[in-house]
């Protein structure tokens, strides 16, 4: 961005007079959930940078992925029990095993 060998101070005081702040995040783990999956960035280095009041995040560090846990609502435990005549453990059971598919735990239960 700039030609040649500049001082960091410098640096700062440029960014500073065009509106640009930068700070490190001294953070352990950053976490991105997406719909299908969880990007686990550990350890990392974050640091942010603010122009004109917008908030721009970096992260570099070593990335895994993860399958996301199916999340059971409550209510869709109790129905799926309700309807197939059976405890809230074996319908959190069978719900998890369609995938959080009402209908086809309920199915699968009755066929039981």
């Amino acid at each position: 961005m700039f030609p040649g060998r500049i001082d960091p101070r410098k640096m700062q005081s440029m960014m500073k007079q065009m509106g640009i702040s930068t700070e490190e995040i001294p953070a352990k783990k950053v976490i991105i959930e997406t719909s299908e999956k969880r990007i686990v960035i550990e350890p990392c280095q974050v640091s942010a940078m603010t122009v004109q009041g917008q908030k721009t995040f970096t992260v570099a560090g070593t990335e895994r992925e993860e399958a996301k846990e199916l999340e059971l609502s409550k209510e869709d435990v109790e129905m799926v029990a309700e309807q197939a005549g059976v405890s809230e453990k074996e319908a959190e059971k069978a719900l998890k095993e369609s995938k959080g598919d009402i209908a086809e735990a309920i199915l699968k239960l009755k066929k039981e």
